[in-house]
């Protein structure tokens, strides 16, 4: 694969690159099946890389989070909607079928999240989100009580805070990239098993 098929910058060779990321390139292959072009794309700059994913897996992963990995994609794709990053709608559209089990979902959510068929508590999630994302400045302290009237407490506000932020990085550097969506994100989870 050309690096042009990936993003603009210049891929090294898999076999160049530092050990602890090639270790975790071909765990995520493993898995997955192929290597997503975030993980290729960012292999440019190592340091970087590390920084990236380590910010990734602390607010991704963080043990007693309350957003379920489904409302984490919801607001993944809804910034990155808002954001114009076509890489993130479409990588984590794949994932949010994975987890919603529920193939019209991400679409539905990528093009107007507030037509989709969410709960009104998803849908203070997503509000609160999407503002955050594009008019950060105008967050008061009604956005913070309208999260608490449907169930929601500081820290999963700043879970919520976390993941529109770090994503608003990650639209950015995948659009400045020209960073291309694996062809297998397309077809991932589009029919109900």
């Amino acid at each position: 694969m050309s690096h042009s098929e990936v993003c603009r910058y210049p891929v090294p060779a898999l076999d160049t690159v530092p050990e602890d990321i090639r270790e975790r390139i071909l765990t995520v292959q493993e898995k997955a099946g192929f290597i997503p072009n975030v993980f290729l794309t960012l292999t440019h700059r190592p340091a970087e890389f590390r920084a990236f994913f380590a910010y990734h897996d602390a607010i991704m992963e963080r043990e007693g989070c309350t957003l379920t990995p489904a409302e984490k994609e919801m607001i993944i794709v809804a910034t990155s909607s808002a954001n114009g990053c076509q890489y993130c709608v479409v990588a984590h559209g794949a994932l949010l079928r994975v987890f919603a089990k529920e193939p019209l979902l991400a679409d539905q959510i990528a093009i107007n999240y507030l037509h989709a068929p969410l709960s009104e508590k998803q849908r203070a999630m997503l509000d609160f989100a999407i503002k955050l994302s594009r008019t950060p400045e105008q967050i008061c302290d009604r956005d913070y009580q309208l999260l608490y009237q449907v169930g929601y407490n500081d820290e999963d506000i700043w879970d919520i805070a976390g993941i529109t932020a770090f994503f608003g990085l990650s639209n950015r550097m995948a659009i400045v990239t020209s960073m291309q969506a694996n062809a297998e994100f397309y077809t991932m989870a589009r029919l109900p098993r």
